[in-house]
């Protein structure tokens, strides 16, 4: 019965003697009146899974994380109910060997049999047991111990009193929110209010994809900023007949640029939805923050190439298709000696804020391909950030095009043959970008790459997906 699950109740009777019906039984010793007992047999008690439990602790094996049970039931029970949710495979079975009585081999074990055992007996099994039965509190924090010296982030679930110790000694404490007790509510970092673990996996999912996006959100925002100051700091070279700079982009027109390109594309990535890949990844070192050295490398390439490009567009108007004369004082007006340095810098704000607003489609995916068919087709999913970048362009050409703020306030004036110069450049800083990425794709570590224990869950994930659609397909 323990096999198939069940809890098991034996039931027995014997009758009370006159003396004893006048005994309060709540304080009677136990040894003195559960003796001399007739049995009458075993009860079994079914107490199943919740059906998103299977599915729940798979995508925790796709996502690189290892569940552990820690129950009080009997050993067989619980090794019962861990191959129904997938805690334990045909091949953890294999490992174990045949159950017999209270010893079910290194991945089951009692509470005993595990206490038993010194830290470096534990220290030195291939694989911490994937179950352990008939548990105390001590068993969970030595439990919870022996994963901290694996370099384990450990979450740990409970709902009564006696669970209060794991709860507050594990990295994130998980308490039931409907059965719970107070105690084990004062000791955890996180209260599960509808006691269901499918929920801590959707958390986990929403925690990668929230992280995710700050890193998006940074990238775009510091790689714009980065632009922007490259452009201005090579653009203080240009200088007009008196020595004076002659800026590539006036004051004004860095605040609106700022305004058009920083806020809204970065505030739309951050509400940006999981990729579906998101939970393939195995689990990040908590050491790593948001500036890894792969986004610092991102900041640095955009932000250099944008830059690049824009004051590149700022030559080629003055000196590639210009006479280079610069005018005199047009940081301070219009004029007509200053048309030339006033369509050069409508270029420039035209090159600059368009191609950030695109780069904000580029940070959808850091590594993946953004600018294929594929993906196209798919760029108003987004709507917040589809809606940004549309509108962006479209009061990007307002400036440059409304009589008195272009030369009176922005400092720069309408283009027309220009617009293929602006093109062209953002053609190649659409180019550029998928090379770049896929360099990366080529020369660093695949995102999918994990310890060899994350492979091995990755795939268990793998292979009972593949035996679902093999069973759904037969039926």
């Amino acid at each position: 019965m323990a096999r198939d699950g069940l809890r098991v109740l034996s039931i027995a009777y014997r009758h009370l003697t006159p003396a004893e019906e006048a005994i309060d039984m709540s304080k009677a010793d136990r040894e003195d009146v559960e003796v001399g007992m007739t049995f009458l047999g075993l009860v079994g008690i079914y107490d199943p899974p919740r059906p998103e439990s299977l599915p729940s602790v798979m995508e925790c094996y796709r996502a690189g994380i290892q569940v552990t049970m820690l129950t009080g039931d009997h050993p067989q029970t619980a090794a019962a109910i861990a191959r129904q949710v997938g805690i334990l495979q045909d091949e953890d079975e294999e490992k174990s060997g045949e159950h017999q009585a209270l010893s079910l081999g290194p991945l089951v074990m009692t509470a005993r049999e595990f206490d038993r055992l010194t830290d470096d007996e534990i220290d030195a099994l291939p694989e911490l047991p994937h179950v352990i039965a008939r548990c105390s509190p001590d068993t969970k924090v030595k439990m919870i111990e022996a994963m901290h010296r694996r370099s384990g982030i450990v979450a740990m679930t409970g709902d009564g009193v006696n669970d209060s110790p794991s709860l507050k000694f594990a990295d994130v404490g998980i308490a039931m929110g409907q059965t719970g007790s107070d105690v084990a509510k004062q000791a955890s970092e996180i209260i599960l209010t509808d006691d269901n673990f499918a929920t801590i996996v959707r958390a986990i999912r929403e925690g990668r994809r929230v992280f995710s996006n700050i890193q998006r959100f940074c990238c775009v925002l510091v790689s714009g900023n980065v632009a922007e100051l490259v452009c201005l700091v090579i653009g203080l070279a240009f200088r007009d007949g008196l020595g004076e700079t002659v800026f590539p982009l006036s004051p004004v027109a860095i605040l609106v640029n700022n305004l058009l390109t920083g806020t809204p594309p970065a505030m739309a990535l951050g509400v940006e939805k999981a990729w579906p890949t998101i939970m393939d990844e195995p689990p990040r070192s908590p050491s790593s923050g948001l500036f890894t050295w792969e986004v610092q490398g991102d900041i640095v390439f955009y932000g250099f190439g944008i830059g690049l490009l824009s004051i590149a567009n700022f030559w080629l108007v003055m000196n590639g298709f210009g006479d280079g004369h610069m005018g005199e004082e047009c940081n301070k007006a219009y004029s007509e000696s200053c048309d030339l340095v006033f369509r050069a810098r409508g270029t420039v704000f035209a090159t600059l804020t368009l191609a950030i607003l695109l780069h904000a489609y580029n940070c959808r995916r850091l590594r993946g391909p953004m600018w294929n068919w594929h993906m196209i087709r798919r760029v108003h999913e987004n709507r917040f950030l589809f809606s940004g970048v549309v509108c962006g362009t479209i009061l990007c050409i307002l400036c440059i095009y409304v009589p008195g703020l272009n030369t009176s306030v922005l400092k720069l004036k309408g283009i027309s043959w220009e617009w293929g110069i602006v093109l062209v450049t953002l053609l190649i800083f659409l180019i550029l970008s998928e090379l770049y990425k896929f360099a990366k794709r080529k020369l660093y570590k695949p995102l999918s790459v994990a310890t060899e224990e994350q492979g091995r869950l990755h795939r268990i994930w793998t292979e009972n997906t593949l035996a679902s659609s093999a069973g759904g397909l037969a039926k």
